[in-house]
């Protein structure tokens, strides 16, 4: 039976702006991309409670459907990430990443103002010595991606086992801080989208 391509969902434009990169498409994206995307869409969620919500309406408002079609259909793409408890064996396509992508990128510029000033509280708290508990924000952050970490990841894989300790956590939740941040400025998508394959391909 021969397909009509006319029938085939249009390419959002969005993501156009994104530049194709050679991998294989049966294998999908390399295992630190998927790793990497899950995360960021981790620390948004952790940022500003009813995100999850958010992303949803995102999806609609960035004609992004035919891609992320529903709540199912973005857990399944997230769950392409190897570290999570129900990891899914599908590969994440190269239209489907890009789809995340600019779902993170977008969301991340909406809340530009409150990561940079988390990033800038959390650095003068660190140079003068006072405990992040001092800070409602930065902490109640920090705790949620602790909370999200913990119960959607796999315990027993390697890659988790290093962030056994809540310091070690809080690393990581900062440092996705300063990547999101990244995302936000000038072809900061695209820099970030380019970022995910250094080193896998060429």
């Amino acid at each position: 039976m021969q397909v009509d391509p006319s029938q085939s969902p249009p390419n959002p434009v969005i993501l156009d702006s994104l530049p194709d990169v050679p991998i294989s498409e049966k294998k999908g994206c390399p295992r630190r991309a998927k790793v990497q995307i899950d995360l960021m869409l981790l620390a948004i969620e952790a940022l500003a409670l009813g995100s999850s919500e958010r992303m949803l309406m995102k999806v609609s408002e960035l004609e992004l459907q035919g891609i992320i079609k529903n709540r199912v259909t973005l857990w399944r793409l997230r769950s392409s990430n190897p570290l999570r408890r129900y990891s899914q064996r599908e590969p994440l396509t190269l239209r489907e990443a890009k789809a995340l992508v600019v779902l993170i990128s977008i969301m991340s510029r909406e809340l530009t103002v409150r990561i940079r000033q988390l990033l800038i509280d959390y650095e003068q708290m660190k140079r003068k010595q006072i405990p992040i508990e001092g800070h409602l924000q930065l902490d109640g952050y920090l705790e949620r991606f602790r909370v999200h970490f913990r119960s959607r990841m796999n315990p027993r894989r390697a890659g988790v086992i290093a962030y056994s300790s809540p310091e070690k956590l809080d690393d990581l939740a900062i440092s996705l801080l300063g990547k999101l941040l990244f995302c936000t400025g000038t072809a900061g998508m695209q820099r970030f989208w380019i970022s995910l394959f250094d080193g896998e391909i060429g």
